[in-house]
């Protein structure tokens, strides 16, 4: 079998092991990156293609005469048109779960930081302040201990779960929402009844027509002055607009996201102006320890293995 894998450099920094993945195929083509004008080149003759971004639409899928396995090296399946694929005999797998214990330790990372004014306490002790300090230490900046307060989730699959395991390690109470117009249940708490009450809400529910601007004026205007937004899910789930204008307003006390609603954000993003206080902001990372990504590649292989036995694992058509 000959694997083609268009964006390697997506998944790998040099620090990932691939020896797995070159075994599971008698010819393996590793390209860093693929343009749209290339794709059909570098797979017209794969029996396999590996995608995470690179789009493999129908029309590649129908000139790929040898195609018969398309791996994505993530959890999203929208760089593959399914339909077509099935319709070609094509079977397409994802990977999935990979990333959990990393996103739950950036979560409980952006919520520590907020909570303590990290950055405000190492920017202060680099520009000189703690030298001048009439006393012995800074507490310039407000410290809140996670112990005793209040983190609501919104999104309680294997990710919020492993969240709420995590807090309650901190000693926090966990209160799990539910989205609007879903059914009730007695171990959930409406989405407007939630907001009130939480010290912190941590977003870990996908981006649908349900959930986008989920989180806008209205949501900030039910919160505490003193609560905290964490959004490592998707971009969009949080109006941009409002957030901003939260934190300029101290409508809440800070926030944190790992995703904006365009990514790279190539032409700028309300949420970048650099005063918007009480807002870190990291480039949709918290998925991509070493760990994780190896994962992938360790999935990819099963994934593959499977294929040959016949047998189906995480395949998406």
């Amino acid at each position: 079998m000959k694997a083609v894998f268009l964006d390697y450099e997506s998944l790998d920094k040099n620090d990932l092991d691939f020896s797995g993945l070159k075994s599971a195929f008698d010819d393996l083509e590793l390209y860093p990156a693929t343009s749209s004008d290339q794709v059909l080149a570098q797979v017209q003759n794969a029996d396999v293609i590996i995608t995470n971004k690179v789009v493999v639409d129908a029309s590649i899928i129908e000139q790929c005469q040898n195609l018969k396995l398309i791996l994505i090296s993530a959890t999203g399946t929208n760089s593959v048109d399914l339909v077509a694929a099935k319709s070609k005999g094509v079977v397409v797998c994802n990977c999935q779960g990979y990333g959990t214990s990393a996103v739950a330790q950036h979560t409980l990372t952006l919520m520590l930081t907020l909570a303590t004014s990290l950055l405000k306490y190492d920017r202060a002790v680099k520009a000189g302040q703690w030298n001048t300090s009439p006393i012995f230490c800074l507490l310039d900046f407000p410290i809140v201990e996670l112990s005793g307060k209040t983190l609501g989730i919104i999104g309680y699959g294997e990710l919020g779960k492993a969240v709420a395991k995590l807090a309650e390690a901190f000693g926090m109470n966990v209160l799990v929402g539910t989205l609007p117009n879903r059914p009730q249940s007695a171990d959930r708490i409406p989405f407007k009844q939630l907001l009130p009450q939480v010290d912190f809400l941590s977003l870990h529910c996908p981006l649908t027509d349900e959930t986008r601007d989920l989180i806008d004026q209205q949501a900030f205007d039910l919160m505490k002055r003193s609560a905290f937004l964490i959004n490592c899910a998707r971009g969009g789930i949080v109006n941009e607009q409002a957030l901003a204008q939260a934190l300029l307003n101290g409508e809440i006390a800070g926030a944190a996201t790992d995703v904006l609603t365009v990514e790279p954000p190539v032409d700028g993003n309300i949420l970048l102006n650099a005063d918007i206080p009480n807002l870190l902001i990291t480039p949709h990372s918290a998925w991509g320890s070493v760990d994780a990504r190896q994962r992938i590649v360790q999935q990819m292989v099963q994934n593959t293995q499977a294929f040959k036995q016949g047998q189906s694992l995480r395949q998406v058509n």
